[in-house]
């Protein structure tokens, strides 16, 4: 059932939370998929240029860094063990490798990952945003 009349004449909408992750990850708008919704590294805009999203009220403050660190620690965690095991590398050679990489492996995800979070924010009706779905269709058994 649709929640609302508008979303019957948006054809763009995601028909699933997967997509409206992958939106957000690749950050674009949730609910159009086209507008930019950052300005900067990590400041979202205001609305969405294309579809006019109000994203001002987003709330994806400390999540997307929890969602980075984890990824980081459990993609880095076999890395560790595999280079700390080596009996050729020093402890500083180890940190000289690791440390770079986790820095960069956490800045690099911590976009898309606040990208989601808003997704997935719109996608819920959070924190001022609407629930907006496409019509089921209902099929006649």
């Amino acid at each position: 059932m649709p929640l609302d009349d508008q979303s019957a004449k948006r054809p763009d909408l995601p028909a699933t939370i997967w997509e409206t992750l992958l939106r957000g990850a690749r950050c674009r708008c949730p609910r159009c998929g086209e507008g930019k919704i950052f300005r900067r590294w990590l400041k979202p805009v205001d609305a969405c240029p294309s579809c006019q999203l109000d994203i001002s009220g987003q709330r994806a403050d400390d999540f997307p860094a929890y969602i980075a660190i984890f990824v980081t620690g459990h993609l880095l965690a076999p890395v560790i063990i595999a280079l700390g095991s080596s009996e050729t590398l020093f402890a500083w050679a180890v940190l000289a490798i690791v440390i770079p990489l986790a820095v960069a492996m956490m800045v690099l995800m911590l976009q898309p990952s606040k990208g989601a979070v808003i997704g997935l924010q719109w996608w819920n009706g959070m924190h001022g945003f609407r629930k907006e779905r496409l019509p089921e269709i209902e099929e006649d058994t």
